[in-house]
């Protein structure tokens, strides 16, 4: 099939960008979004135009390093990651918006790329235990409640990948700092750092620049891995837990 491309091009972080449109054909249905975009870089490049910048590694969507917001929504229409939605879901003649994660605290670096190390230095301040483990311990050692388990379990398939941030009104990152505070937070081995994990990760949160969370619920909507939004309100809890001790 014959598309369009509108493309956000930005040559670095300091220069102004700007949608660039470009013609593919024979874009087969079977392709990945991201081997569309592999096939445009060839065409540029034989044309002799610097190809467009984007970040993927697995392409499996389990590392959340791409993203991109299609059509105005992130990761596109489907409900699933970048490098999993395939060409079969747009249609012969449509013209497709491609632009970078738009938010304060994900600064663009260059076209779709954009610095998601504020999501590093969330994790920095509190997503860790520091329980000694060892070797693999046995099973039934530590009891948890399947409930818990099965909620820690669910929080803790977050990737990082963004798209809830890119989602906001706000630009706020609840739902992923919530996802990592209440997947540790429901276990035995997250216990000896609950209280300072919520109050350093938000605090870390708010530094970074992200907006504030009211509830609109975009960012539990675009999430690929469909993390549920009461996981913010274990984060809310465990924050007036650790408040009330302080």
């Amino acid at each position: 099939m014959k598309i369009t491309v509108r493309i956000w091009r930005q040559k670095n972080a300091d220069s102004k960008g700007q949608m660039v449109t470009y013609g593919l054909e024979d874009v087969s249905e079977h392709m990945s979004f991201l081997e569309m975009l592999d096939v445009l870089n060839e065409q540029l490049t034989l044309e002799g135009e610097e190809p467009v910048a984007f970040d993927s590694d697995c392409r499996e969507g389990i590392c959340g390093t791409c993203g991109v917001v299609i059509n105005g929504i992130p990761h596109g229409p489907e409900v699933t990651t970048t490098c999993q939605l395939h060409m079969r879901t747009f249609h012969d003649g449509d013209v497709i918006d491609i632009e970078p994660w738009r938010a304060g605290a994900f600064p663009v670096v260059k076209d779709l790329v954009v610095d998601r190390g504020s999501f590093d230095r969330i994790i920095q301040a509190g997503g860790y235990i520091t329980a000694p483990t060892g070797s693999a311990p046995e099973a039934n050692n530590l009891a948890v409640p399947k409930e818990d388990a099965d909620h820690a379990f669910e929080a803790a398939t977050c990737i990082g990948c963004g798209a809830c941030v890119a989602a906001c009104p706000n630009g706020s990152a609840m739902l992923f700092t919530a996802a990592k505070i209440t997947h540790l937070g429901l276990l035995p081995q997250g216990q000896p750092e609950r209280d300072s994990r919520v109050l350093g990760m938000v605090e870390q949160m708010d530094y970074e620049g992200f907006g504030g969370c009211t509830n609109i619920g975009e960012c539990a909507a675009a999430c690929p891995k469909g993390i549920p939004l009461d996981v913010i309100s274990h984060l809310y809890r465990d924050m007036r837990n650790a408040l009330t001790k302080a």
